[in-house]
């Protein structure tokens, strides 16, 4: 029997993996119990990465490039106000 895999040791395996490949690992890149063990502690594959921390999370994305579009706006309403 295959000893079982905590959350430290999915992050860990998911780290590794990465660096082995030079790349995002895929579910496929691993064996149906480890991607199995994965998914059952952080849900769908892009969370897994998320929480291993090898990609930004959707929402800070969203969230950086809500805050880059209301700079934006800011700085054009400034220039527009320094027009007239």
């Amino acid at each position: 029997m295959t000893q079982q895999l905590n959350r430290e040791d999915c992050l860990r395996a998911l780290i590794i993996k990465t660096a082995e490949m030079d790349r995002l690992p895929k579910k496929s890149d691993f064996d149906e119990y480890e991607a199995a063990r994965i998914k059952a502690f952080f849900g769908p594959w892009p969370r897994a990465l998320e929480a291993a921390g090898l990609i930004v999370p959707k929402v800070e994305e969203r969230e950086a490039k809500k805050l880059e579009k209301r700079i934006d706006a800011k700085r054009k309403k400034t220039e527009a106000q320094k027009k007239h």
